[in-house]
């Protein structure tokens, strides 16, 4: 009888210190980060799929189930991902910790005055696709290590150690990328969607206009007529598209003006080759290289 219970114990104890921290993200960004900083320690699911708009996600019983199961959900804030609340909510995880990766982020385009429906999908608290910078993938990858060092004490030093060799290996890439990305200085792009100020700042390149006439606007007439007017003047040859818009508009400049279409994936896993947040950035900086020649 005591040799049973003494191996019982024993395996309560091993199950116990294999748990995995399970974690729950708004995208496949904010998980490809998680999954380098956790380790072993966690399993990591993203709800949105890299090919899926950050703004708009259906709010689906089988993410609230999702939610239910987790340690700590982190989101992207700045509001994009609004759908997470709900989510969150619907989940009824009294336990869940839920993480803002944007809290430490300085926001580019902030907008000051009255800000209404006018304006289109506007953001108060600023541009919120801050990832597309690596300088801030390592603010976030910051921000997921200590989260997960509160959620899990027991392994702190290892989240903080994988957090070390993320920040050395972003740096290493960040040279590459530089060197790499030199010919797209100063290169003048059309993108559907202002996904790009902080890949601009990061990487040089100049979105001089938009295909959506205000931010989560359809396309008009009106509009695209000017957007062609644009391209022409500033001899633009790039239009850049997110995969979850319609190329429709796009293809209509691109007939009038000459310019490329360039699928441009803000998001892991949005395209092929963007399969982490590095290779991410390899893949943007390659597909416009090869627009510009």
């Amino acid at each position: 009888m005591k040799t049973i219970v003494l191996l019982l114990i024993t395996l309560a104890a091993a199950n116990s210190a294999a748990a995995k921290v399970n974690v729950v993200t708004s995208t496949t960004d904010l998980a490809s980060i998680a999954k380098m900083v956790g380790g072993d320690a966690v399993e990591v699911t993203s709800i949105a799929r890299g090919t899926s708009d950050p703004h708009f996600v259906e709010v689906l019983p089988s993410y609230m189930v999702r939610v239910q199961k987790a340690n700590v959900y982190f989101k992207l804030g700045m509001d994009i991902d609004r759908w997470a609340a709900p989510i969150i909510d619907g989940s009824r995880n009294g336990k869940l910790v839920v993480v803002d990766c944007s809290k430490n982020i300085v926001p580019l385009e902030v907008p000051t005055g009255k800000v209404d429906a006018s304006m289109g999908d506007i953001h108060t608290r600023g541009n919120p696709h801050y990832w597309l910078d690596p300088d801030n993938g390592a603010v976030v990858a910051e921000t997921i290590a200590d989260a997960l060092a509160s959620v899990d004490p027991g392994n702190s030093s290892m989240y903080h150690a994988n957090l070390e060799k993320f920040t050395a290996e972003l740096a290493a890439r960040k040279a590459k990328w530089a060197e790499s990305a030199r010919a797209l200085k100063g290169l003048k792009m059309v993108t559907y969607h202002n996904s790009w100020p902080y890949f601009s700042r990061a990487f040089g390149v100049v979105v001089e206009e938009f295909v959506e006439p205000l931010p989560g606007i359809e396309p008009t007439p009106s509009h695209t007529a000017r957007v062609i007017d644009v391209v022409k003047a500033s001899n633009i040859r790039v239009i850049g598209v997110e995969p979850y818009f319609s190329k429709r508009t796009p293809e209509t400049i691109a007939r009038a003006t000459g310019a490329a279409i360039v699928d441009l994936p803000p998001s892991v896993g949005g395209a092929p080759g963007a399969d982490d947040y590095f290779s991410l950035f390899d893949v943007l900086i390659e597909r416009l290289k090869a627009a510009a020649q």
